[in-house]
């Protein structure tokens, strides 16, 4: 009897599959962390692509460093340090060096959870700022893409001298992939632009695993080029959410090499869709809540039969992440009426999250262990299961020993694809 490990919050789950059925493992390439995380981050900051090393700046009087909110594994311990280094060997001081949580749509972190991104060494020496896409008055308006966004950014961010991002490129759902000038461009930007922006993801060509031509990416590469997004430092993490590459330089240049190495390190080719899938979306902080776990219900689906079980493991301590997804629900008793208003009332943040899973546990059953409360989860419109051998019981009665499953244990930061449809 097979046993195997997912990963859910800061611990592990474990299950046994019964026999006769045997598990295939569908995950990232097993690659090391690099020996010395700060070197190679000091390397790509010696070495940046197409700009000049951030010494050279000299005439720079302020910096505004967007950088991830606490449901993005970004290991600014090893980033920061290196980054901040250089800008005051521009000869920037640090009261002139800020730091702005990107929280794009999510609440603003109260002053008490700084401490929960920002490294207390960086905390305590440099001014810290939480975006909140909700405050007109803290916005500024730059203009509106060629495809309609009207582009409103933290107006602190837009007017200092130079302008960086740091963060992670790996898969994202819809945007293809994250980093570069994502976390300024939507992770500084008022929820108007989130909003017109993220209306992209019904479009096909919006899609996991692509960058050149999905519309919603290159919209946001716009956004950027509009804010003037001056630098990017961006790391390529493993499935320990470990360093083992990291680029700077121009934002657009960053993405361009990093792509390339984050599709051959996630991107996983199966042969046929699954019968049952056993996800988790990597834990803590993917599964910080259902907000964020939904991706890894997403990316599941992709590589699951119309009819099948997906059996999600996503601790979710912090609920649903959105009060508006949750008040948007009420009144609703199926997917198809989500659906139904989706379509009628258009995109909106906090309801998307609701269309993404009506989207897909419409078409495949969605088991879920959290530590939601089993009301609250039903009142999502989602089946509460208390445990993966209790979801395997479930999803197996019926099924034959030729039934396929599939084990994905970092559905968020995995590109699973059918090989005869991608």
């Amino acid at each position: 009897m097979p046993e195997f490990c997912m990963p859910y919050g800061k611990t592990h789950l474990v299950a046994r599959l019964p026999d006769p059925w045997q598990p295939t493992l569908v995950t990232p390439k097993r690659v090391v962390a690099a020996a010395d995380p700060v070197g190679v981050v000091q390397r790509a900051l010696d070495h940046p692509l197409e700009v000049k090393r951030l010494a050279a700046y000299r005439k720079i009087r302020t910096a505004a460093i967007a950088i991830n909110d606490k449901t993005r594994p970004v290991p600014h311990n090893y980033l920061l340090p290196p980054l901040l280094e250089q800008l005051e060997s521009a000869g920037l001081a640090p009261a002139a060096i800020t730091l702005i949580i990107a929280t794009g749509a999510h609440p603003p972190l109260p002053v008490d959870e700084y401490a929960a991104v920002v490294p207390p060494d960086v905390l305590a020496r440099y001014p810290v700022l939480c975006h909140d896409a909700n405050d007109r008055a803290s916005l500024v308006n730059v203009g509106e893409t060629t495809q309609g966004t009207p582009v409103w950014i933290n107006r602190h961010f837009k007017q200092a001298d130079l302008r960086l991002v740091v963060g992670n490129v790996e898969p994202h759902q819809f945007m293809g992939f994250s980093g570069g000038v994502k976390s300024a461009a939507i992770g500084l930007a008022g929820l108007e632009t989130i909003n017109h922006n993220h209306a992209m993801m019904t479009d096909a060509r919006s899609r996991l695993g692509t960058f050149e031509h999905n519309p919603a990416r290159q919209d946001v590469e716009q956004m950027g080029q509009m804010v003037g997004v001056h630098f990017a430092l961006n790391a390529i993490l493993n499935d320990s959410k470990q360093i083992v590459a990291a680029l700077a330089g121009d934002p657009i240049a960053v993405m361009r090499a990093a792509v390339p190495v984050v599709r051959d390190l996630y991107q996983v080719a199966v042969p046929e869709p699954f019968d049952v899938i056993i996800a988790s979306p990597g834990g803590y902080p993917k599964d910080i809540n259902l907000y964020q776990s939904q991706k890894g219900l997403a990316h599941a689906a992709l590589i699951t039969k119309t009819g099948g079980t997906v059996i999600l493991a996503a601790a979710c301590p912090e609920g649903s992440g959105s009060q508006t997804y949750e008040q948007w629900l009420e009144g609703l008793n199926s997917y198809d009426d989500i659906l139904e208003r989706f379509g009628q009332e258009g995109f909106r943040i906090g309801p998307h999250k609701a269309y993404q899973i009506a989207r897909d546990a419409s078409r495949v059953r969605v088991l879920l262990v959290s530590q939601m409360p089993d009301d609250f989860v039903k009142r999502l419109l989602l089946t509460p299961v208390n445990n993966l051998d209790e979801g395997l019981a479930r999803a197996l009665e019926g099924l034959t020993p030729a039934a396929r499953i599939g084990l994905l244990p970092y559905a968020n930061a995995t590109i699973p694809y059918l090989d005869q449809a991608y």
